[in-house]
C-alpha cells in the first residue's frame, strides 16, 4: 500500500494490493436483492452503537418495510441478545446461509448465530474477521431487503475499511456520546467516511440525558454536549438524542428491542426514507 494511501482507488495509480482489491464491489449472493445498505458506526466502542441498529430497523419494519441487519462486531456482537435471537439457529440451502427473522420478520445475520455459546470468544486476525464479513454478504440468502443496516465495530481498521471498499454502502449514521473525548472520535469516523467517499446521513448521540422522573427537567449527566456543533461543522443532521434510560436497555437485555416506544427514534427513520427513498420497481 502506498505510504500515504487515502483509500480512494479511484484516484490512485499505485498498484498495490489495495487498490485491486477495491476495484470492485462483492457481489451479493444470487438469492438476495438488497436495495439500501447503511452502515452503523461509531468512534469508539459503549456509545450504543448496536442499539441504534436495532432500534432503526425495527421502527422501518413497523413501517412496512422489510429490514435486515448484517452483524460485522465480528469479535463482540450483541445484535442477537437484542431480538431474543440463539446460537445455531442459521439453516442453510443450496444457495447460501439463510438468516434467521426476528419475530416481527427482521433478518440478521451474526457470528454468535453460528457459534455453539454466545459467549464463546472469537480469536481471529483482521484478516480472518474481514472475509468473514463479506461471506456475510456473499454466501447469505438475504432474499428482498429494502434496508439493510450493517452493525460496524468500534473505529476505523479493517472491518469498518473492508465494509467501505467491499459492500454498496449508501451511507454512514454516526453514533456518539456526550463527552468531549467522544466527540473528536466522531470526527475522525467522519472523515474516514469523507475519505471513502460515503456520505453521512447524519449523528445520533446517546446517553444525553436523563429526564427528571418528578420535574421532567432534562438533566445533562455527562456534561453539555458538543454534538450539534460536530453536526453544524460537517453540514450533517443530528438524527436524535438518546435520553439514559434503563428500560431502553432492558429491552435489548431480554430480547424484547421490537417492544421498543415510539418517538425517540421517528426522526431518524423519517430522514432515512427522505434520503435514501424505496421506490416501487
Amino acid at each position: 500500500m502506498a505510504e500515504e494511501c487515502t483509500h480512494d482507488c479511484s484516484t490512485c495509480s499505485a498498484n498495490c494490493g489495495s487498490r485491486q482489491a477495491a476495484i470492485e464491489k462483492e457481489k451479493q449472493n444470487e438469492g438476495s436483492n438488497v436495495r439500501r445498505v447503511i452502515g452503523v458506526v461509531s468512534g469508539k466502542g459503549g456509545v450504543g452503537k448496536s442499539l441504534v441498529t436495532s432500534a432503526l430497523a425495527t421502527v422501518l419494519r413497523r413501517r412496512e418495510f422489510r429490514t435486515a441487519i448484517l452483524d460485522a462486531d465480528v469479535t463482540g456482537p450483541s445484535i442477537p441478545r437484542a431480538f431474543g435471537l440463539k446460537p445455531g439457529s442459521v439453516n442453510g440451502c443450496e444457495g447460501g446461509m439463510l438468516p434467521p427473522r426476528s419475530k416481527t420478520g427482521i433478518e440478521v445475520m451474526s457470528l454468535n448465530l453460528l457459534v455453539g455459546e454466545e459467549t464463546e470468544p472469537v480469536v481471529w486476525r483482521g484478516p480472518v474477521i474481514a472475509g468473514a464479513v463479506k461471506q456475510f454478504w456473499t454466501d447469505v440468502v438475504w432474499g428482498d431487503v429494502d434496508y439493510m443496516f450493517v452493525d460496524m465495530p468500534p473505529g476505523t481498521g479493517d472491518v469498518p475499511l473492508t465494509v467501505f471498499q467491499s459492500l454498496p454502502v449508501d451511507g454512514i449514521i454516526v453514533v456518539s456520546s456526550p463527552q468531549e473525548l467522544v466527540s473528536m472520535i466522531v470526527e475522525k469516523a467522519i472523515r474516514m467516511a469523507e475519505l471513502m467517499k460515503i456520505p453521512v446521513l447524519g449523528l445520533v448521540e446517546n446517553y444525553s440525558y436523563v429526564k427528571c422522573p418528578d420535574c421532567g427537567r432534562e438533566i445533562r449527566v455527562f456534561g453539555e454536549s458538543r454534538i450539534k456543533e460536530t453536526a453544524k461543522r460537517y453540514g450533517v443532521p443530528l438524527l436524535c438524542r438518546i435520553p439514559l434510560d434503563p428500560a431502553l436497555a432492558k429491552l435489548s437485555d431480554d430480547g424484547q428491542i421490537e417492544l421498543l416506544p415510539e418517538g425517540i427514534f421517528e426522526g431518524a427513520a423519517d430522514e432515512i426514507e427522505r434520503v435514501l427513498p424505496i421506490k416501487n420497481d
